[in-house]
C-alpha cells in the first residue's frame, strides 16, 4: 500500500514540463515587458492572488487522487466565507475591540462547516455508491443556495481591518497570504506522502475494488477525503472574503475550472490513483504568471481562456501518451 510508485512516472514529466513552460514565460515577458514584469510591486501582486483558488486546488487535487472529484468547493467556499463575514461583522458592530475574537470564531466556524459540507458529499458519495461528479455538483448548488439564502442577494461589507489583513496585510514586505499558502502545501504534502490517511487515499484511487478487499474502509476514506477537501475550501472562504472584503455566493464563479485545470496540468490523473503536491504547486503559480502577462500586455480575457483550454488539452494527451508509454514498458 506504499505511494512510492504512484508518485513516479507522469507526474514528473507534467513537473518537468511546468518548469519549462515557467521558463519559456519569464524568457517573453523579459523580451516584451521587463520593465514592469520583473519588479517586487509585479510579484507581490501575483502573491495576493493565486493563493485563494490555489487552496481550493488541492482540495480538487486530493478527491482527484481518491478516484473522484470535488465541484463543490466554490460554493463551500462562498458559504462559509458568507458564515465568516457575518460572524466578524456582528461581533465588531460595536468597535475593534472584539476583532481578535471574532477572527477566531469566523475562521473556526469557516473550518468546521467547510469540513461538515465535505463529508456529507463523502457520506453520499460512499454510503449510496452514486459518481462523486453528481454528488459534488449538485452540493455546488446547495452551499450556493445556502450562501445565497443567507445574504439575500446583496454581498456582506464593512469587516473590520484587522480581518482585511489576512488577505491584504503584509509583514516585512511579504504578504501574509504567503505563508498561509506554504503551510497548506505542508500540511497537504504531509498528510498525502507521510500518512496512512495519504497511502488511502492513492490506493483506493488507484483500485477502488482492490482496497475494499485488503480491508480499507472505503466510506470512511471517502469521507475523510471529502471533508478534508471542505476544510481547505473553508480556508479560500476565509481568503477570498478577506481580500475582497465581501462575500456573497457568486465569489470565485471562474474557480472551479480553474482548479481542475490546475490540477490536470500539475499531473493529477483523471482516473485517480497518481499525483504529486508538487506537481498542483507549480501549476498554480503557472498559470497565475500567465494570467498576470495577459494583464500587462493587456490581452482580451477570451485569449487567456483559449490559452488556458490549450493547456488542458496538452495536460490530458501527456496522460494519454504516458499510460500508453507505461503500458508498453510493462508489456515487454
Amino acid at each position: 500500500m506504499k505511494n512510492k510508485a504512484l508518485h513516479k512516472t507522469a507526474p514528473d514529466t507534467h513537473i518537468l514540463t511546468i518548469v519549462g513552460l515557467m521558463v519559456l514565460a519569464l524568457i517573453l515577458m523579459a523580451i516584451l515587458q521587463p520593465g514592469n514584469y520583473f519588479t517586487l510591486k509585479n510579484a507581490k501582486s501575483m502573491i495576493f492572488q493565486f493563493p485563494e483558488y490555489g487552496i481550493l486546488a488541492f482540495g480538487m487535487m486530493v478527491c482527484m487522487i481518491a478516484g473522484g472529484i470535488d465541484l463543490s468547493l466554490v460554493g463551500i467556499m462562498n458559504f462559509t466565507g458568507v458564515l465568516a463575514a457575518m460572524i466578524v461583522t456582528k461581533m465588531t458592530e460595536g468597535g475593534e475591540g472584539m476583532a481578535i475574537s471574532a477572527i477566531l470564531v469566523a475562521i473556526v466556524t469557516a473550518l468546521v462547516v467547510g469540513g461538515a459540507c465535505g463529508a456529507f458529499n463523502g457520506f453520499i458519495i460512499g454510503y449510496f455508491n452514486i459518481p462523486a461528479m453528481l454528488v459534488t455538483l449538485c452540493g455546488l448548488q446547495l452551499y450556493t443556495g445556502l450562501a445565497y439564502g443567507i445574504t439575500g442577494g446583496p454581498a456582506i461589507n464593512g469587516m473590520c481591518d484587522a480581518f482585511k489583513n489576512i488577505a491584504n496585510g503584509t509583514v516585512a514586505g511579504i504578504p501574509y497570504v504567503l505563508f498561509i499558502y506554504i503551510i497548506v502545501v505542508a500540511v497537504v504534502a504531509f498528510v498525502m506522502r507521510s500518512t496512512v490517511f495519504g497511502n488511502e487515499i492513492y490506493f483506493l484511487g488507484s483500485n477502488a475494488k482492490a482496497s475494499r478487499y485488503s480491508g480499507i474502509n472505503t466510506l470512511r476514506v471517502t469521507i475523510m477525503t471529502h471533508m478534508f477537501s471542505g476544510i481547505l475550501g473553508g480556508v479560500s472562504g476565509i481568503l477570498i472574503t478577506s481580500h475582497l472584503n465581501s462575500a456573497k455566493s457568486s465569489n470565485g464563479s471562474t474557480y472551479t475550472l480553474l482548479t481542475l485545470l490546475i490540477v490536470v496540468l500539475g499531473g493529477i490523473h483523471p482516473d485517480g490513483g497518481k499525483g504529486r503536491v508538487t506537481g498542483v504547486a507549480l501549476a498554480t503559480i503557472l498559470l497565475q504568471m500567465i494570467a498576470n502577462a495577459f494583464g500587462l500586455l493587456h490581452m482580451d480575457d477570451n485569449a487567456k481562456t483559449f490559452v488556458n483550454g490549450c493547456l488542458l488539452v496538452a495536460a490530458l494527451l501527456l496522460d494519454v501518451y504516458l499510460d500508453k508509454r507505461a503500458a508498453k514498458k510493462k508489456a515487454a
